[in-house]
């Protein structure tokens, strides 16, 4: 069974950045794209952005434009997000899909 683990969610200022990974020991990591979610208290699970399986394509929901970035480096089996500008809002448990394979999350809050 696929293993997929996120992590480098901390507590961060308003207005500060953190970069996310999104690991798998999966040898087939880069034929596939990685979607990623948040899903703050109370609230679904939410759709935030795509990259491609070459990572030559992403897509972004229109509230992380701008201020979210995604990358993978396939040779590691590993995806990223960049995160800057953080609001309170988006205080969540962040978490990343690669081929239905979900896992546990890392949880991310923006507080002062």
């Amino acid at each position: 069974q696929v293993q997929l683990v996120e992590s480098g969610g901390v507590l961060v200022h308003p207005g500060g950045s953190l970069r996310l990974s999104c690991s798998t020991s999966a040898s087939t990591f880069g034929y596939y794209g990685v979607f990623w979610y948040r899903q703050a208290p109370g609230r679904e699970r939410e759709w935030v952005a795509t990259i491609s399986a070459a990572g030559n394509w992403t897509n972004y929901d229109n509230s992380v434009k701008g201020r979210f970035t995604i990358s993978r480096e396939n040779i590691k089996s590993t995806g990223y997000r960049q995160m800057n500008d953080l609001k309170p809002e988006e205080t969540a448990v962040h978490y990343c899909d690669w081929l239905r394979c979900w896992g546990e999350g890392t949880e991310v809050t923006v507080s002062s």
